[in-house]
């Protein structure tokens, strides 16, 4: 089996949501043993709730504990809490013997296996990561003039985020960070994505956003994009990540995107493991 380090960022308002997406990669990496590592500020109240899901499913579960300090400078909202700012530094605090792992956002379904991504070459590079657009997109040559990391090959979005350990331990740095933070605060949109792209976004690999990081928004440009081709049948066949980006989130009633019912059929399920 091949062995695959995850990581999750979250807090206690979102364990039902990181338990289904675990679930969903549960599901579609049959040949995988899942090693789950969970950043929380202090010990979530529900990680008993966490444990006995992953030992049902014979996923082994670590907290990391980050501590109530780390980032209290740090820009935040409710929209952007402090957790996002633990995967900038979860080398710090995971073991020092891993040499990757693979961090994913909890408002993430799996679609298909994810061990080809996970085994990909990283080289020398920090991460791999997927872009919502290309340098024709405006949106990206703005991101790019606001961060002034002309070298990045496009702006990432740090939601599906593959993580070279041994490099990261040499290279990211907790001082340059905290002072990238202080000098543009005024300018971080999405704080810890932005800080990604400024400082490290020239280190990282690029993949195919249509298979590692789909935004369910853009159904329509998807469809454009390639002519036809991405539509319904060739996400569920091919797509890997399935990214739930934004306000709207399919676990809300409300919510009425392509996709509800397909996660809503995966949080069903995983509601189920254990009884």
């Amino acid at each position: 089996m091949t062995e695959i380090n995850l990581l999750f960022s979250i807090d206690d308002r979102y364990v039902e949501q990181f338990k289904t997406t675990l679930y969903s990669v549960y599901l579609n990496s049959p040949s995988a043993l899942l090693h789950v590592f969970v950043l929380q500020k202090k010990l979530l109240k529900r990680n008993v709730e966490i444990e006995e899901f992953c030992e049902a499913l014979g996923i082994i579960y670590e907290p990391v504990v980050i501590g109530e300090k780390a980032f209290e400078d740090a820009p935040s909202t409710d929209r952007y809490p402090e957790t996002i700012y633990y995967r900038l530094l979860a080398h710090e605090y995971l073991p020092k013997d891993l040499d990757r792992i693979l961090y994913l956002d909890a408002d993430i379904l799996c679609l298909n296996d994810i061990c080809p991504l996970y085994e990909m070459e990283l080289g020398a590079s920090l991460y791999a990561a997927a872009s919502h657009g290309s340098d024709a997109n405006m949106t990206d040559l703005v991101n790019k003039l606001r961060l002034q990391n002309f070298e990045a090959e496009s702006y990432y979005n740090s939601g599906v985020l593959l993580m070279n350990l041994t490099a990261i331990l040499k290279e990211v740095k907790r001082e340059k960070i905290l002072e990238y933070i202080a000098q543009n605060s005024f300018k971080l949109f999405l704080p810890d994505q932005d800080v990604l792209n400024a400082l490290y976004g020239h280190l990282t690999i690029q993949i195919p956003d249509e298979l590692y990081n789909y935004d369910a928004r853009y159904n329509v440009l998807y469809y454009a994009r390639s002519k036809g081709e991405w539509d319904l049948d060739w996400v569920i066949e091919n797509t890997v990540f399935l990214h739930f980006c934004g306000r709207d989130k399919p676990w809300l009633k409300e919510y009425h995107g392509r996709y509800a019912a397909l996660y809503k059929h995966y949080q069903h399920r995983s509601r189920r493991v254990g009884r």
